[in-house]
């Protein structure tokens, strides 16, 4: 049975945040062809067994728990989740976000009235109720740039290569949207093939709307759809980021994957070298004593250039380094 729609949520060690998640999916799914699939991605934290109890006292309900034998990563998470059951679309959801009533109906009715396009980005909330930036441009050597300098000359003179789009981003602009809450043609994930799960986490839903749209999809915005996302659930990266402290390695991995699979091997060096650049225009600015922007992130001058020999190598999993 092919449904209308596939709500496919990750679950690792986030029990208690899933179980929300599927709560406010449940509900809007009210009167909708849908069915929910929660992957537990190797918690081996008792969160499957959580999630079973949850279901055995909730017979019925249209949810399909897998339990992954490993810890694949967001791509590999969220490939089970759509193997599982065949359907028209496939949302994909953080366990660490809830959707506001009506969601399912407004996006559904969009991707039905926009045949050309193969992807469907909501509006997604902070838990504050601002308007979360969720629409990017693609990462690129002059957008390495602006990262490294960090300040407001460079990034006002190289803007069309800013990777953040703002919170209400130009539509035609949009080169991928973060798939912390995205909803994906069947269509094109059949002709596409699944997520790269040579990415651990971070950049994977980049690539894959690269690979979509060198494919002929495009992106759709619909900001009437709307998730609200509480953000860092089962991973330490923002609160790593915010902290200026040095990210884990599989970080640094799928940043070099994707820059190789959207620029190449000359992309990739041009875009670390332009981060040193970016980085030594900010000392001048120092030197200088002009107030400039945050300092680099701990470790990242020597972090940014792992895999550059191997773009494609190890992705460096915590569990599997």
């Amino acid at each position: 049975m092919t449904h209308r729609l596939v709500v496919s949520i990750i679950n690792y060690r986030t029990a208690d945040m899933t179980l929300t998640c599927l709560a406010s999916v449940l509900e809007d799914l009210d009167g909708i062809d849908g069915h929910v699939v929660i992957v537990d991605n190797a918690s081996g934290d008792g969160s499957e067994t959580v999630l079973q109890d949850w279901l055995d006292a909730h017979p019925g309900v249209p949810v399909t728990l897998v339990r992954s034998a490993a810890n694949t990563g967001f791509s590999g998470g969220h490939n089970q989740g759509m193997a599982a059951k065949p359907a028209r679309f496939y949302l994909l959801l953080n366990s660490d976000a809830v959707l506001r009533p009506g969601f399912c109906r407004t996006i559904l009715a969009a991707a039905e009235a926009q045949p050309e396009a193969g992807l469907f980005a909501p509006r997604i909330l902070r838990d504050s109720g601002e308007t979360q930036d969720s629409c990017f441009r693609f990462h690129s050597p002059l957008s390495e740039l602006i990262r490294g300098a960090n300040t407001g000359l460079v990034t006002r003179a190289l803007r069309r290569f800013e990777v953040s789009l703002g919170t209400e981003p130009v539509p035609a602009q949009i080169e991928w949207a973060s798939f912390a809450c995205i909803l994906l043609r069947g269509e094109m994930t059949a002709a596409l093939g699944p997520m790269d799960e040579g990415y651990f986490l971070y950049y994977e839903d980049a690539e894959y709307c690269l690979r979509a749209r060198r494919a002929g999809w495009r992106i759709a915005r619909v900001p009437e759809a709307v998730a609200v996302h509480f953000r860092g659930g089962s991973g330490p990266v923002k609160t790593l980021r915010n902290a200026r402290k040095r990210l884990p390695p599989y970080y640094y991995a799928s940043r070099t994957r994707f820059l190789y699979q959207a620029h190449g091997l000359a992309g990739l060096w041009a875009a670390n070298l332009m981060w040193h650049a970016g980085r030594g225009l900010a000392l001048l600015r120092r030197l200088a004593r002009r107030p400039g922007g945050q300092p680099p992130l701990e470790g990242e001058a020597r972090d940014l250039w792992i895999n550059a020999a191997d773009p494609l190598g190890p992705r460096l999993a915590p569990h599997e380094t």
